[in-house]
């Protein structure tokens, strides 16, 4: 299957809570992956960031869209 979203990870369904209009479904990242992100490069220049530095991504989406192969 093609798509065009680059951020992406495998995961397996850890739990399913069922709502009446909304559930929580939670889970677990089962293999290493990677992301990129497009960032002004005075935020680069900030935080100073070079190859091999340690940092947190923090993920601000509005859908994260679970499918099945």
């Amino acid at each position: 299957m093609k798509y065009g979203a680059r951020n992406h990870v495998r995961a397996k369904v850890k739990s399913v809570q069922r709502g009446d209009v909304m559930s929580l479904v939670k889970y677990e990242v089962t293999e290493p992956s990677s992301m990129s992100s497009v960032t002004t490069t005075e935020s680069v220049d900030e935080l100073a960031l070079k190859p091999g530095d340690e940092v947190f991504l923090l993920v601000k989406a509005v859908h994260v869209l679970p499918m099945k192969e």
